[in-house]
């Protein structure tokens, strides 16, 4: 979708073409492939979904600020965050080569691995890639709760939302606030971005539980995992050093994606 050619009239298309814009947001690839790192660590669809909304809140903070500083003065704060947004861009790159190796450094260091236990005379087993085996196992046990309803319940990550904060200040993000000076109003504006960060959280919610997919149906193996995961991590690095190409170098390799 070229966001060059997205206009509104008034306060119900900034409504509308705000949440489509967001919904579709999180299927550029360096989003996917920047989630997608992080799909293993918990081995619950529903915990997947909140990775995904702390990386919308993120993703919405820098947008939110900067929108509205660029609705009450316009076109001199847009040039500005055109000289700077190029550096941002790079920070992408380098998030992304950074997330990549760190897959490959958990595995190295046994941070994802499957460890079983009973409760109340029931066995489980679960799937972890945020912590030690030997050390804080029993501690991740003891503070966590059983059945699926707790799981519903809203937590935030906070490696989550910085990696959406970074993915907020760069990219497609400069072209979108490229669009609020020619909003009519403050109103529609603020709508257009309010929906958009509400787009945005909700399909990058559905994203997480989509990558998590495999790590749950493929909990009593870590083989299946370790495959998926090493994907996710080797793409991460190459997507990043041809981001980073791409802008220092000025080279096309990512050219092909929606970014």
């Amino acid at each position: 979708m070229d966001h060059d050619i997205a206009e509104f009239s008034g306060i119900f298309s900034a409504i509308f073409i705000g949440l489509i814009i967001g919904l579709r947001h999180s299927t550029d690839g360096d989003h996917v492939v920047a989630v997608s790192t992080m799909a293993r660590d918990y081995r619950s669809v529903f915990k997947g979904l909140w990775v995904g909304v702390s990386w919308g809140l993120g993703h919405s903070t820098p947008l939110l600020i900067l929108g509205v500083i660029i609705l009450l003065i316009k076109q001199s704060v847009m040039d500005f965050y055109d000289s700077i947004s190029g550096f941002f861009e790079f920070g992408v790159a380098i998030m992304l080569v950074f997330l990549g190796l760190q897959v490959f450094w958990k595995m190295y260091q046994g941070e994802f691995h499957i460890h079983e236990h009973e409760h109340d005379g029931d066995e489980h087993k679960h799937l972890h890639g945020s912590h030690g085996h030997e050390t804080d196992q029993q501690i991740a046990h003891d503070e966590s709760k059983h059945g699926p309803f707790p799981e519903l319940i809203p937590f935030f990550r906070l490696k989550s939302y910085a990696i959406g904060l970074v993915h907020g200040l760069a990219g497609s993000a400069a072209v979108l606030l490229a669009i609020l000076p020619t909003t009519p109003d403050f109103i529609s504006g603020f709508l257009f971005l309010l929906f958009f960060s509400i787009g945005t959280m909700i399909s990058m919610a559905l994203m997480t539980i989509i990558l998590s997919l495999p790590f749950a149906f493929s909990s009593r193996s870590n083989s299946v995992g370790n495959v998926v995961i090493s994907f996710a991590g080797l793409l991460s690095v190459v997507l990043g050093f041809a981001l980073g190409s791409d802008i220092v170098l000025g080279t096309d390799f990512t050219g092909y994606l929606w970014y």
